[in-house]
């Protein structure tokens, strides 16, 4: 199965209430004495996340123990089910889902617009009793239409929930993914659009993931993007190019020198591991690319 249509499996399960509680594997050995000490290694300057769907033969406690050793502070793109399991390792959810339709059906559409506010409305509180403060949401696939009637589309439905997101303090967080390799035909494909949604919606609870492997896909220059954009981005993803492997010397991404900028903008949010591990040890690979980011 490709990483495409594993996300959106994953995506429409959580949609439809189903728990991603994976107990297929369990982790064979544990994190050695040197990976036990990383996390208190670790400079402060990142705050380390991983996404949960990219490790989903892992039994999620399982990632959650690793995790912890290791340093990280969050696993992300979870839902309801999962979040009292990472408050029982000390851990959150920098990037919940648990509402929308998917990554095709999304704002940019309006016949979609009554079950994308209700789904939405739901999950506010959720998120606000469950001390998480940030949502995923998606702008759907183009079909036809032009970047500017997507735009107003998905600010008439987005505008609707701001109300609300405001007084849960949630903010609704739109991810930039490329149309050229892995979501054919998405709407929010660049970050030029995306701001262009931000400003439309003039709320600070809407805001950008910027995901670095699809945007260095769609349109390259990362490091002055991030700086050009920063006030417009609530939250990072990694991921190497090509293949959205390690993030190590295989790729042509320089991951320290994106980390800095993203340091150097003011970011104290998030930066959430995404690559698909190649290695058979996958929490190897995981702790490389954590390291690597740790600037």
């Amino acid at each position: 199965m490709s990483s495409t249509s594993s996300r959106r499996s994953a995506l429409l399960k959580i949609a439809s209430g189903t728990a991603l509680l994976s107990t297929t594997m369990s982790i064979s050995t544990r994190v050695n004495a040197s990976e036990q000490s990383l996390g208190a290694a670790l400079k402060g300057k990142i705050n380390h996340s991983v996404c949960r769907w990219c490790y989903d033969k892992i039994a999620f406690e399982d990632l959650c123990k690793a995790g912890k050793e290791m340093g990280l502070q969050s696993v992300e793109l979870t839902g309801p089910e999962e979040w009292p399991i990472l408050k029982k390792y000390g851990l959150t959810s920098a990037m919940p889902w648990g509402a929308g339709k998917g990554i095709e059906k999304g704002f940019n559409d309006p016949q979609y617009h009554a079950e994308l506010i209700e789904s939405f409305e739901s999950i506010f509180p959720k998120l606000a009793n469950a001390g998480l403060n940030k949502v995923i949401c998606f702008s759907g696939n183009r079909n036809g239409m032009d970047d500017e009637k997507g735009i107003e589309n998905c600010a008439i439905g987005l505008k609707k929930l701001m109300k609300s997101a405001e007084k849960y303090k949630v903010t609704m967080v739109m991810e930039l993914l490329n149309s050229k390799v892995n979501h054919k035909d998405y709407m929010c494909d660049h970050t030029a659009w995306g701001v262009d949604l931000c400003k439309a919606v003039g709320s600070e609870n809407f805001k950008l993931l910027y995901d670095i492997y699809h945007m260095q896909i769609m349109e390259g220059d990362v490091i002055r993007t991030i700086k050009d954009n920063h006030q417009y981005i609530a939250h990072y993803h990694t991921g190497g190019v090509p293949g959205r492997n390690e993030i190590d010397e295989s790729q042509e991404l320089y991951y320290p020198a994106i980390m800095k900028a993203i340091v150097d903008t003011g970011y104290k949010g998030f930066v959430g591991q995404e690559f698909i591990p190649k290695r058979e040890d996958k929490l190897a690979s995981l702790k490389q690319g954590v390291t690597i980011c740790d600037i």
